[in-house]
């Protein structure tokens, strides 16, 4: 049962808080909308957005009494204006619209879009110098430099919400940050983690959507069948935290209780723990710097009984060894590594490709760009001529197997 006073009193004396969700219909976006749900009268929803699916979008922003609903598919527009008839809310659509809801004024913005279509409405809710929950991999992913220095120009509170980076933001005390050591993220190793070489050619789509203890959307999951996913949360994390490139490790987890390691200059090590549920750590951005109830499930570590650890197999999987070269490179390859794993992933998902050749297409096209010549992006443009000409390269390679 929730408890009466479900919000830390500092946070209640501030509500309610304006809140906007660039992203609101994935499993992020949803997930937000939960928390905020279960206590409207302290949160006012200024926002929500979604790339194409006009009707969960207008159900939603009906429920949550949101100012404007926003679609980044221009096509779109006639459905949700119909689905808002009679409403108050302001209905929108294309990338124009994205950003402009993304420049309205919120205490808190939930930065959720998928892919490189978020960066630039992201950065604009970052202008607003208030609090962004980032969940968004490609701001840091494929401009991590750029991004991280539209945070510091604009004062804005950054809060992860990846439950590994989350983790490593709760174990780090910032007083202290130069005795940091080690940070090392946590990975269930995925469905495919005692499989060895030759069943993971037969893999298929199915088999690699059977996520052991996550629930997320296609993508993701198959990012964490190859552990690329696990390599792009490194990268992100050397933008979020002060350390180097050398300080960051994985290690493998099934049971997905433990989220991040920090190892201190001491030899303590400081663990964040939670059952694996993504409203943890949005709970935790949402409520910032003090916490509130969310509906998930409580530990019980007498139950559990233990918790296991291991190293990741990187010949099996090969992507971890590729992210952590392309994050030393810093020259712009982590941009086409993203762009390329785009590609590759939809490619096996459609089954033009097996399950090995994911990682094999990004190594490839890393290769072409880099023979071709990879220049370090210097502004927001550059990200997107970088994004776009390595999709090209992708899709080409792709052809040629073909």
């Amino acid at each position: 049962m929730e408890p009466a006073t479900a919000v830390a009193t500092s946070v209640a004396a501030q509500t309610p808080r304006r809140i906007s969700i660039l992203g609101a219909t994935g499993s992020i976006g949803c997930s937000t909308l939960d928390l905020i749900g279960r206590d409207p009268q302290r949160y006012d929803v200024v926002a929500l957005t979604a790339l194409n699916n006009a009707d969960q979008l207008a159900r939603q922003a009906i429920e949550h009494d949101a100012d404007l609903a926003v679609l980044g598919d221009p096509d779109g527009y006639q459905d949700l204006k119909a689905a808002l008839s009679g409403t108050n809310v302001e209905a929108a659509a294309g990338p124009d619209a994205l950003v402009e809801a993304a420049e309205r004024p919120a205490d808190w913005t939930m930065a959720a879009i998928m892919g490189c279509a978020g960066l630039r409405p992201t950065l604009k809710a970052v202008e607003q110098g208030r609090c962004l929950a980032l969940a968004n991999k490609e701001c840091l992913v494929s401009a991590g430099d750029l991004f991280m220095k539209a945070v510091s120009r604009s004062g804005t509170q950054l809060l992860p919400v990846d439950s590994e980076h989350s983790a490593a933001f709760q174990a780090i005390d910032p007083g202290i940050s130069d005795t940091i050591e080690k940070i090392s993220l946590t990975a269930s190793g995925g469905p495919f983690r005692t499989w060895t070489h030759e069943q993971m050619k037969t893999a298929t789509p199915q088999d690699a959507l059977k996520h052991p203890t996550w629930s997320m959307g296609k993508k993701l999951t198959i990012d964490s069948a190859t552990l690329m996913n696990k390599g792009l949360e490194l990268i992100e994390a050397f933008h979020l935290f002060p350390v180097e490139a050398g300080q960051l490790d994985v290690v493998i987890h099934p049971q997905s209780i433990v989220h991040c390691l920090v190892e201190y200059a001491d030899g303590s090590v400081l663990a964040q723990m939670s059952s694996p549920d993504m409203r943890t750590p949005i709970a935790y951005s949402l409520a910032w710097p003090e916490r509130m109830w969310a509906p998930t499930e409580r530990l019980d570590l007498a139950k559990i009984g233990s918790l296991e650890f291991e190293s990741p197999d990187k010949e099996r999987f090969p992507a971890l060894s590729l992210t952590q070269d392309a994050m030393q490179a810093d020259n712009g390859t982590t941009t086409v590594l993203n762009a390329a794993n785009e590609i590759a992933v939809e490619a096996f998902l459609e089954g033009k490709i097996g399950f090995p050749a994911i990682t094999a297409l990004v190594m490839d096209t890393i290769d072409a760009a880099m023979r071709d010549g990879i220049s370090k992006p210097d502004t927001l443009d550059d990200v997107f001529l970088l994004d776009e000409v390595s999709r090209g390269l992708a899709q080409s390679l792709l052809s040629d197997k073909s």
